[in-house]
Order: structure tokens, then C-alpha cells, then sequence
């Protein structure tokens, strides 16, 4: 999978991509992250990519020609699957989302920043708003990061046992249950004894069990589907 992400700080994306899991799917070849400055297709000695916005207000807007000239560019090298705009008033990230975007081979994140971009290139080129969550940040830098490492760790050969993201919370519309290691007994409490008896089937079914508690008590939104 290659994803290509437009922004104007991509210093804010190197860290939380080239570490952990991230790093390990672009040393095996299977993610490829492009970070694009958004300043070098900007025509000016200044290298503006925002302006005032019309009608007055506080904040101002990234430019049109900067973005549409990045994106044409990009799109003629190769055809892209989706156009994502990081935006506080996209559609809320989830797991289904991630595991659509897993599937796609070519996708261009677009961070918005200052007041956001220019409503003509929503228009004109974005396929896709995704926020995550009911808050504003800075950028849509740290959202972008969020946004590859939730895609990132699902592609196939990522991850060293496939199985742990198919158990992952949300994955079937349910959290996960408590998971637990050594030592068998810490401070006083032990560890359920189902987990250690052996009993494959009778362990999963105890971790269903206490998925759809924890789903009831923490999340029962989640079980109106």
C-alpha cells in the first residue's frame, strides 16, 4: 500500500511513523509513506499556502492552487483510490472504516490547518472526510498519523500473529475482554482459572462472555447493531 500525506509540517509525522509497527510494514515493503510539503508547489518567494478568507473572520484558509497543483501532480503519476481530507466535521473514524482502507492500494491524506482548506477543493477532490473525534486539533497532522497506524497494523504480514487484530476491540462491534499474563497471582488477585486450564474451547467461550459485559457496561451503544 502506498499512502501519500499533503501537509505543511511534515516534521510532526516523522516520529509516529518510523517507529514500533509502523516501521516494521515499511521495512517489509508492505506500507509506503510519502510525507509531500505542501509549500513546494507554491509559486511565491514566500511559499504561501494561506490567504484571508472571504467574508471576514478570524483564521485563515489554505489556498486553492497550491493543493489542486499537488494533487494533479500526484494523480498523474498514479490513480488513487481515495482522497482524504482530515476534518473535525468528517465522518467519525472506525474500525470499519480502517478495515475498508486496509483494502485499497494507492490514498492521498490531505491535513488541513489554520482554519482549514478551501471549500472548492472539498469539492473538486476529496473523496473522503474522516475526523476522530468531536474536537479540534492544531492540524490534521496527528490525525493522519492516527489514521496510517489504524490502516497500517491491519495489512496482511504486519502484524506477527494476524489473529491479534481480527480480536482487536470494535473488530465485531465489541470491546475486548481482560486479557492477563504473569504472574499468576499479583497483589492478591489471581488470574481467572478458565485461563489457565487449557480448555480452548471453554476460554473463548469465557472471553465472549466477558466482551459482551464490558461492551453492556462500557460501550452499549455499540450493541444497537
Amino acid at each position: 500500500m502506498r499512502i501519500d500525506i499533503i501537509t505543511v509540517l511534515p516534521e510532526l509525522l516523522e516520529s509516529p511513523l518510523n517507529h514500533s509497527i509502523m516501521k516494521r510494514a515499511k521495512t517489509k515493503g508492505l506500507l509506503e509513506v510519502n510525507l509531500i510539503q505542501l509549500r513546494d508547489f507554491t509559486t511565491d518567494k514566500h511559499n504561501t499556502v494561506d490567504d484571508y478568507q472571504y467574508g471576514g473572520g478570524a483564521g485563515m484558509v489554505m489556498m486553492c492552487e497550491p493543493i489542486a497543483k499537488c494533487i494533479e501532480q500526484l494523480k498523474s503519476e498514479r490513480h488513487y483510490d481515495e482522497i482524504i481530507y482530515m476534518t473535525p466535521d468528517g465522518e467519525t473514524l472506525t474500525q470499519k472504516n480502517l478495515n475498508g482502507f486496509s483494502l485499497l492500494k494507492n490514498i492521498i491524506i490531505l491535513c488541513g490547518h489554520y482554519k482549514g482548506i478551501d471549500e472548492r477543493i472539498r469539492q473538486l477532490y476529496i473523496t473522503k472526510e474522516i475526523s476522530i473525534g468531536d474536537y479540534v486539533l492544531s492540524g490534521g497532522e496527528l490525525a493522519a498519523a492516527i489514521l496510517v497506524d489504524g490502516i497500517g497494523r491491519l495489512l496482511p504480514g504486519v502484524l506477527n500473529d494476524e489473529t491479534s487484530a481480527l480480536t482487536d476491540s470494535f473488530q465485531d462491534n465489541l470491546l475486548s475482554p481482560p486479557v492477563y499474563t504473569r504472574p499468576p497471582v499479583f497483589n492478591g488477585l489471581a488470574v481467572p482459572e478458565i485461563l489457565l486450564s487449557g480448555h480452548e474451547l471453554k476460554i473463548q467461550e469465557w472471553r465472549y462472555e466477558q466482551a459482551i459485559e464490558r461492551t453492556k457496561t462500557r460501550r452499549p451503544d455499540l450493541l444497537k447493531d
